[in-house]
């Protein structure tokens, strides 16, 4: 009889994640239910005490201590009791101890070498002196594209077999209410197809103030009757929060009127956004994977992304591609997709066909085979 894989997977995170980790969690988790394999057993591994989100800086410092107590502690004795083989992490962190299980956990990027300042001086410390060592006694470290496989090792200096590359997918967009979502294009005064959209948080690295002068330019070529929509938390961590420098470029080119803040949007109205916007601009100069990418591919609108980092390599042939230091680049991209009706068909039919290599059941198949391949070595 084969012997079953007990994988557990560290959940806490659902508690407090909010953007692009807390798709990953939940869409992973959501497929590993699925899978009736009996070759397979998950436990899906939880706190039973209250997580703080709030904003009081002694409770987050006591957050933080008890965040690295659930990881170090509570969750290696939970996994040795179930049994387990596996303890999968999606948020960098896994236990440095093991318990009779060998661990893996996914780095989404390589922000924290990149960017030290985006980050508090404790969190980054610690990151480097917990969350690195305890990869580096992992079974495997999962990352989300070859670019982010790249400068994790250029980092780190793990070696190339120790890194897995596993490929996300778009966000399933579940119904939350029987309300009419086309009622937040009305509350927002916003026309289908008269609109330009950004999905993301306020963050530095996103680039927007760019996005916004390029968008200005293009208001100034005539095009008047389109709007700018920003989807996403204007307050981020605070170290990396771009939200006053955005702010300020929007004062400094008279755009209060044209350019439209959403704030947080459930799923229901994030894709009512998606799929009324004439088309996508990412112009983030870097990216670990870039889901946003792959959202739009599902709601059919045309996508330009910046050359760089990931994003080509998500986007593929299915993208129009710009320089994110080059204002002039990006607005003649934008104007190109508003004057050409053939292109804008072209970009959607190919990011129809783009989105087939893309699905969050073959990313669940995809770490099984890592956990599985990597169990067999050790």
């Amino acid at each position: 009889m084969t012997k079953v894989l007990k994988i557990g997977v560290d959940v806490r995170d659902l508690r407090i994640a909010k953007t692009g980790t807390k798709t990953y969690l939940e869409e992973v988790c959501n497929e590993f239910k699925k899978l009736k394999n009996p070759k397979y057993q998950f436990f899906f591994l939880d706190t039973v005490i209250p997580v703080y989100t709030g904003e009081n800086k002694v409770l987050k410092l006591i957050e933080h201590f008890r965040y690295q107590l659930w990881k170090q502690i509570i969750l290696p004795l939970i996994a040795w009791v179930k049994g387990c083989d596996i303890v999968f992490c999606t948020d960098n962190f896994v236990p440095y101890i093991h318990l009779g299980y060998q661990t893996v956990p996914v780095f989404h990027d390589a922000f924290f070498f990149e960017d030290p300042s985006h980050y508090n001086p404790i969190w980054l410390w610690v990151y480097k002196k917990l969350a690195v060592p305890a990869a580096a006694r992992s079974l495997a470290v999962v990352v989300p594209t070859l670019y982010a496989k790249e400068r994790i090792i250029y980092f780190t200096g793990f070696k190339n077999d120790k890194i897995a590359v596993v490929y996300e997918g778009p966000k399933s967009f579940k119904q939350i209410s029987d309300l009419n979502p086309s009622q937040l294009l009305k509350r927002l005064k916003l026309e289908p197809k008269k609109y330009i959209l950004h999905v993301g948080v306020m963050n530095k690295r996103k680039n927007i103030p760019m996005l916004i002068r390029a968008f200005k330019k293009l208001k100034l070529a005539g095009n008047n009757e389109y709007k700018l929509v920003l989807t996403g938390n204007r307050v981020s961590k605070k170290y990396s929060n771009d939200y006053e420098e955005i702010n300020n470029t929007i004062l400094e080119n008279n755009l209060q009127n044209d350019i439209i803040f959403t704030d947080y949007l459930n799923d229901d109205e994030l894709s009512e956004i998606y799929k009324s916007a004439l088309f996508y601009v990412f112009p983030s100069v870097n990216e670990g994977f870039g889901i946003p990418i792959l959202e739009s591919f599902k709601h059919e609108i045309p996508v330009i992304v910046a050359g760089n980092t990931c994003l080509p390599e998500v986007g593929g042939n299915a993208v129009l591609t710009f320089d994110p230091y080059s204002i002039d680049d990006l607005f003649s991209k934008m104007k190109l997709i508003l004057d050409n009706k053939d292109l804008q068909e072209q970009l959607i039919f190919k990011g129809k066909e783009r989105l087939k290599l893309f699905s969050w059941r073959q990313s669940a198949l995809d770490l099984l085979l890592v956990f599985e391949r990597n169990l067999q070595k050790y």
